[in-house]
Protein backbone atom coordinates (compact mmCIF):
# COMPACT_ATOMS: atom_id res chain seq x y z
CA UNK A 1 0.00 0.00 0.00
CA UNK A 2 2.73 2.21 1.04
CA UNK A 3 4.68 1.98 -2.58
CA UNK A 4 1.26 2.35 -4.10
CA UNK A 5 1.16 6.04 -2.52
CA UNK A 6 4.91 6.80 -3.33
CA UNK A 7 4.31 5.89 -6.76
CA UNK A 8 1.57 8.50 -7.00
CA UNK A 9 3.11 10.86 -5.26
CA UNK A 10 6.05 10.92 -7.71
CA UNK A 11 4.02 10.61 -10.80
CA UNK A 12 2.27 14.03 -9.02
CA UNK A 13 5.46 15.87 -8.37
CA UNK A 14 6.56 14.97 -11.61
CA UNK A 15 3.41 16.36 -13.71
CA UNK A 16 3.70 19.52 -11.72
CA UNK A 17 7.80 19.67 -12.34
CA UNK A 18 6.72 18.96 -16.28
CA UNK A 19 4.12 21.81 -16.19
CA UNK A 20 6.12 24.23 -14.32
CA UNK A 21 9.81 24.26 -15.56
CA UNK A 22 10.38 26.34 -18.37
CA UNK A 23 14.27 24.88 -19.46
CA UNK A 24 14.60 23.45 -22.58
CA UNK A 25 11.72 20.95 -22.52
CA UNK A 26 11.57 17.16 -23.29
CA UNK A 27 8.72 16.27 -26.57
CA UNK A 28 8.58 11.98 -26.34
CA UNK A 29 8.93 10.20 -29.77
CA UNK A 30 8.36 6.67 -30.58
CA UNK A 31 12.12 6.35 -31.02
CA UNK A 32 14.79 9.24 -30.40
CA UNK A 33 13.86 11.80 -27.88
CA UNK A 34 13.72 15.66 -28.83
CA UNK A 35 14.24 18.61 -26.66
CA UNK A 36 12.54 22.15 -27.42
CA UNK A 37 14.45 25.15 -26.69
CA UNK A 38 12.12 28.08 -25.46
CA UNK A 39 12.43 31.60 -26.11
CA UNK A 40 13.73 34.02 -22.90
CA UNK A 41 12.90 37.31 -22.43
CA UNK A 42 15.40 38.29 -19.93
CA UNK A 43 14.46 42.09 -18.53
CA UNK A 44 17.56 42.61 -17.05
CA UNK A 45 19.54 46.37 -17.93
CA UNK A 46 22.82 44.56 -16.89
CA UNK A 47 23.59 42.70 -20.30
CA UNK A 48 22.89 44.41 -23.81
CA UNK A 49 20.30 43.02 -26.11
CA UNK A 50 23.10 42.01 -28.38
CA UNK A 51 24.16 39.87 -26.09
CA UNK A 52 20.40 38.45 -24.74
CA UNK A 53 20.40 37.70 -28.27
CA UNK A 54 23.60 35.80 -29.32
CA UNK A 55 22.29 33.71 -25.75
CA UNK A 56 19.39 32.66 -26.95
CA UNK A 57 21.18 31.76 -30.24
CA UNK A 58 23.53 29.42 -28.26
CA UNK A 59 20.73 27.70 -26.83
CA UNK A 60 18.76 26.96 -29.73
CA UNK A 61 22.52 25.94 -31.25
CA UNK A 62 22.47 23.60 -28.53
CA UNK A 63 19.09 21.98 -29.01
CA UNK A 64 19.87 21.38 -31.83
CA UNK A 65 23.04 19.82 -31.89
CA UNK A 66 21.30 17.18 -29.27
CA UNK A 67 18.86 16.20 -31.16
CA UNK A 68 20.50 15.40 -34.05
CA UNK A 69 22.66 13.62 -31.73
CA UNK A 70 19.92 11.69 -30.40
CA UNK A 71 18.15 10.75 -34.20
CA UNK A 72 22.02 9.33 -34.66
CA UNK A 73 22.04 7.24 -31.67
CA UNK A 74 18.81 5.95 -32.26
CA UNK A 75 20.26 4.02 -34.95
CA UNK A 76 23.66 3.23 -33.55
CA UNK A 77 25.75 0.48 -34.75
CA UNK A 78 26.11 -1.08 -30.75
CA UNK A 79 28.93 -3.84 -32.00
CA UNK A 80 31.75 -1.51 -32.48
CA UNK A 81 31.67 0.37 -29.30
CA UNK A 82 34.95 0.76 -28.06
CA UNK A 83 37.03 2.74 -26.06
CA UNK A 84 39.33 3.92 -28.43
CA UNK A 85 37.41 5.38 -30.81
CA UNK A 86 33.69 4.60 -32.18
CA UNK A 87 31.16 6.56 -33.45
CA UNK A 88 28.86 5.46 -30.18
CA UNK A 89 31.46 6.73 -27.85
CA UNK A 90 31.60 10.27 -29.70
CA UNK A 91 28.23 10.37 -30.04
CA UNK A 92 27.24 9.79 -26.11
CA UNK A 93 30.06 12.55 -25.34
CA UNK A 94 28.65 14.98 -27.84
CA UNK A 95 24.98 13.77 -26.33
CA UNK A 96 26.15 14.78 -22.44
CA UNK A 97 27.82 18.23 -24.00
CA UNK A 98 24.97 19.50 -25.64
CA UNK A 99 21.89 18.52 -23.61
CA UNK A 100 24.01 19.93 -20.33
CA UNK A 101 24.83 23.22 -22.15
CA UNK A 102 20.76 23.01 -23.07
CA UNK A 103 19.92 22.79 -19.95
CA UNK A 104 22.01 24.98 -18.17
CA UNK A 105 21.13 27.78 -19.90
CA UNK A 106 18.00 27.33 -19.95
CA UNK A 107 17.92 27.86 -15.78
CA UNK A 108 20.20 30.48 -15.83
CA UNK A 109 18.14 32.28 -18.01
CA UNK A 110 15.33 31.45 -15.68
CA UNK A 111 16.80 32.51 -12.15
CA UNK A 112 18.39 35.54 -13.38
CA UNK A 113 16.48 38.92 -14.58
CA UNK A 114 14.89 40.03 -11.85
CA UNK A 115 15.00 43.53 -11.47
CA UNK A 116 12.90 43.51 -7.72
CA UNK A 117 15.61 40.61 -6.15
CA UNK A 118 14.62 40.28 -2.87
CA UNK A 119 15.06 37.51 -0.28
CA UNK A 120 13.67 37.05 3.23
CA UNK A 121 14.83 35.09 5.92
CA UNK A 122 11.72 33.16 6.54
CA UNK A 123 12.00 31.69 3.18
CA UNK A 124 12.61 28.33 2.44
CA UNK A 125 15.45 29.62 0.04
CA UNK A 126 17.14 31.50 2.88
CA UNK A 127 16.82 28.77 5.79
CA UNK A 128 18.42 26.14 3.58
CA UNK A 129 21.27 28.27 2.44
CA UNK A 130 21.70 29.30 6.12
CA UNK A 131 21.57 25.79 7.76
CA UNK A 132 24.16 23.86 4.76
CA UNK A 133 26.48 27.21 4.21
CA UNK A 134 26.59 28.41 8.35
CA UNK A 135 25.19 31.32 7.13
CA UNK A 136 23.50 33.14 3.85
CA UNK A 137 26.69 35.41 3.78
CA UNK A 138 28.63 32.13 3.44
CA UNK A 139 27.09 31.03 0.90
CA UNK A 140 26.72 34.15 -1.06
CA UNK A 141 30.90 33.96 -0.37
CA UNK A 142 31.52 30.74 -1.15
CA UNK A 143 29.03 31.00 -4.83
CA UNK A 144 31.37 33.95 -5.70
CA UNK A 145 34.18 32.33 -5.56
CA UNK A 146 32.83 29.41 -7.15
CA UNK A 147 32.06 32.26 -9.83
CA UNK A 148 35.82 33.28 -10.31
CA UNK A 149 36.70 29.54 -10.08
CA UNK A 150 35.45 28.82 -13.10
CA UNK A 151 37.18 28.52 -16.30
CA UNK A 152 34.73 28.99 -19.16
CA UNK A 153 32.00 27.26 -17.69
CA UNK A 154 29.89 27.36 -14.82
CA UNK A 155 28.82 28.00 -10.82
CA UNK A 156 26.43 26.21 -9.08
CA UNK A 157 24.65 26.19 -6.05
CA UNK A 158 23.36 22.42 -6.11
CA UNK A 159 20.93 19.95 -3.86
CA UNK A 160 23.52 16.63 -3.45
CA UNK A 161 21.57 13.57 -3.05
CA UNK A 162 23.66 11.75 -1.57
CA UNK A 163 24.97 13.94 1.42
CA UNK A 164 21.03 15.81 1.60
CA UNK A 165 22.89 19.19 1.69
CA UNK A 166 22.86 22.52 -0.74
CA UNK A 167 26.96 22.59 -2.23
CA UNK A 168 28.64 25.32 -4.38
CA UNK A 169 30.28 23.57 -7.22
CA UNK A 170 32.09 24.52 -10.18
CA UNK A 171 31.85 22.64 -14.05
CA UNK A 172 34.13 23.98 -16.61
CA UNK A 173 32.78 23.89 -20.03
CA UNK A 174 29.74 21.91 -19.87
CA UNK A 175 30.26 18.42 -18.98
CA UNK A 176 33.52 18.56 -16.68
CA UNK A 177 33.69 17.67 -13.13
CA UNK A 178 29.98 17.42 -12.92
CA UNK A 179 29.09 15.72 -9.21
CA UNK A 180 27.07 12.66 -9.03
CA UNK A 181 23.91 13.27 -7.53
CA UNK A 182 23.87 16.94 -8.30
CA UNK A 183 20.36 18.19 -8.54
CA UNK A 184 21.47 22.35 -9.52
CA UNK A 185 18.94 25.12 -7.90
CA UNK A 186 21.05 28.57 -8.32
CA UNK A 187 23.08 28.63 -12.03
CA UNK A 188 25.41 31.37 -12.81
CA UNK A 189 26.80 31.19 -16.47
CA UNK A 190 30.47 31.82 -16.71
CA UNK A 191 31.92 31.71 -20.12
CA UNK A 192 33.54 34.56 -21.50
CA UNK A 193 30.53 35.18 -24.37
CA UNK A 194 27.87 35.75 -21.23
CA UNK A 195 29.35 38.82 -20.16
CA UNK A 196 32.78 40.04 -22.04
CA UNK A 197 30.72 42.20 -24.77
CA UNK A 198 29.10 44.20 -21.88
CA UNK A 199 31.81 43.79 -18.95
CA UNK A 200 34.89 43.12 -20.98
CA UNK A 201 37.41 41.29 -18.23
CA UNK A 202 35.72 41.90 -15.51
CA UNK A 203 34.18 38.87 -14.48
CA UNK A 204 33.68 40.11 -10.60
CA UNK A 205 31.77 42.78 -11.77
CA UNK A 206 29.74 40.79 -13.83
CA UNK A 207 28.69 38.22 -11.42
CA UNK A 208 27.74 40.98 -8.98
CA UNK A 209 25.33 42.50 -11.28
CA UNK A 210 24.06 39.12 -11.76
CA UNK A 211 23.53 38.69 -8.43
CA UNK A 212 21.75 41.89 -7.81
CA UNK A 213 18.81 40.51 -9.88
CA UNK A 214 18.62 36.87 -8.89
CA UNK A 215 15.16 35.53 -9.15
CA UNK A 216 14.60 34.40 -5.82
CA UNK A 217 11.14 32.70 -6.25
CA UNK A 218 12.37 30.78 -9.22
CA UNK A 219 15.08 29.49 -6.84
CA UNK A 220 11.53 29.10 -4.28
CA UNK A 221 10.37 27.17 -6.61
CA UNK A 222 13.30 24.46 -7.10
CA UNK A 223 13.82 24.18 -3.77
CA UNK A 224 10.17 23.14 -2.90
CA UNK A 225 10.22 20.53 -5.54
CA UNK A 226 13.51 19.19 -4.05
CA UNK A 227 12.13 19.25 -0.40
CA UNK A 228 9.04 17.31 -1.98
CA UNK A 229 11.05 14.83 -3.55
CA UNK A 230 12.86 14.31 -0.45
CA UNK A 231 10.27 13.77 1.69
CA UNK A 232 10.07 10.08 0.09
CA UNK A 233 13.09 9.09 -0.90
Amino acid sequence: MRKNIDKIVLEAIKEQFDKTQNTPSLKSTNEAYAIQARSFKNTTEKLSEKTKKSHQELLEGYVDVANKVSVKLDSIDYENANLNHSNYRSLKIDETYNLNAAFLHGLYFENIGDMNSKITTDSLTFMRLERDFGSFDKWQKDFIASCLSARNGWAITYYNVYLKKYVNTIIDLHDLHVPIGCIPVIVMDVWEHAYYHDFLRDRKLYVFSMMKEINWQKIEERIEKIEMIGRIM
